[in-house]
């Protein structure tokens, strides 16, 4: 049996490391690359009387009858494509790379980790906080505008004041192409009355919650992996953990997350549809767990490089190969 996994070439160690445990169980993983696609890449998708669906890589070739399982992880569909190819035509190429790895994927058979469907409708950040708070789930106050005037009637609401994040995987580029990410941010009174740009681009503001711990809860179908850390140890990291990732990667320590929460969190997970997801938690300094966010292709590999309790490759490739959570 063959376990696809679509993804792009500068993903990190969480694909060698789920490869790792597909083989160690005799089993084989095809990696395809959604960058080198179509430059590096074929894809021949026969439609007829008969189908088939051929990936050809090098020297490496795989009919997707083959395959009993899919891990849809990382697009960047075409990135490979020349930027020096006419902006219209290399857009226009670019989108249909997406059209033709999406239906592909949409149309294979056998068992999806979690279906591009399901994984489409999870990523809306609104949807995810309602869901939470059907579920019995504690959620930050948060408003999502190009309203200046409504943004400051919230800050008013708000007595621990507020910050803002993207509702988008959202990162600025520089010259050497090296990724700056937009990190969670507090906004000052200076920030409340310099709000034009909101004209532009609607932001979403949430209540600055305390912390005492922040929480990375991982969910491989009904197995959960909870680890902690004091991000207030650095002041980096205050408001957003990630900025000091690298600092604090061996700081995680493992969290025991009450049976309540869990199985709320379990329930979250199955009103999307989802067999994985990184959830991020705030932990208050009076007890309470405030919900932020579930990722239903969230990051793992930190937790499982720094720590033996954290067995999430394992996990996930489990579930790829015997199709049951």
């Amino acid at each position: 049996m063959t376990v696809l996994i679509v993804t792009f070439s500068q993903d990190n160690e969480s694909i060698p490391l789920v490869i790792k445990e597909i083989e160690a169980r005799g089993e084989k993983a095809f990696r395809f690359d959604t960058d080198r696609y179509p430059t590096e890449v074929k894809l021949d998708i026969y439609s007829g009387d008969t189908e088939q669906v051929i990936i050809t890589d090098g020297e490496q070739k795989l009919d997707l009858s083959e395959v009993f399982s899919v891990w849809y992880r990382r697009m960047r569909y075409g990135q490979k494509i020349s930027n020096s190819m006419d902006k219209q035509y290399r857009d226009a190429s670019i989108n249909e790379c997406r059209a033709t790895v999406r239906g592909m994927i949409a149309s294979l058979q056998g068992f999806h980790l979690d279906k591009m469907s399901n994984v489409d409708r999870a990523n809306n950040k609104q949807l995810q906080l309602q869901v939470a708070r059907q579920v019995g789930l504690l959620t930050p106050l948060s408003l999502t505008s190009n309203n200046p005037e409504a943004v400051k009637q919230f800050a008013q609401e708000c007595q621990q004041g507020i910050v803002t994040k993207m509702l988008s995987s959202f990162a600025i580029y520089d010259e050497q192409g090296r990724e700056n990410v937009v990190f969670t941010t507090p906004i000052t009174a200076d920030d409340l009355e310099n709000m034009e740009g909101l004209r532009f681009c609607p932001m979403t503001f949430q209540e600055n919650v305390p912390k005492a711990l922040e929480l990375r809860t991982t969910i491989v179908g009904h197995r959960v992996f909870t680890a902690s850390v004091d991000s207030q140890s650095l002041s980096g990291s205050t408001y957003d953990w990630r900025k000091e990732g690298l600092a604090l990667g061996k700081n995680w320590q493992p969290y025991n997350l009450p049976e309540d929460i869990e199985k709320k969190l379990l329930n979250l997970m199955a009103e999307f549809g989802l067999n994985y997801g990184a959830i991020d938690i705030i932990v208050t300094p009076d007890g309470r767990h405030i919900f932020l966010e579930v990722n239903p292709v969230g990051e793992f590999f930190w937790m499982e490089i720094y720590s033996p309790h954290y067995p999430i490759s394992q996990a996930i490739a489990e579930v790829l190969l015997t199709n049951k959570n």
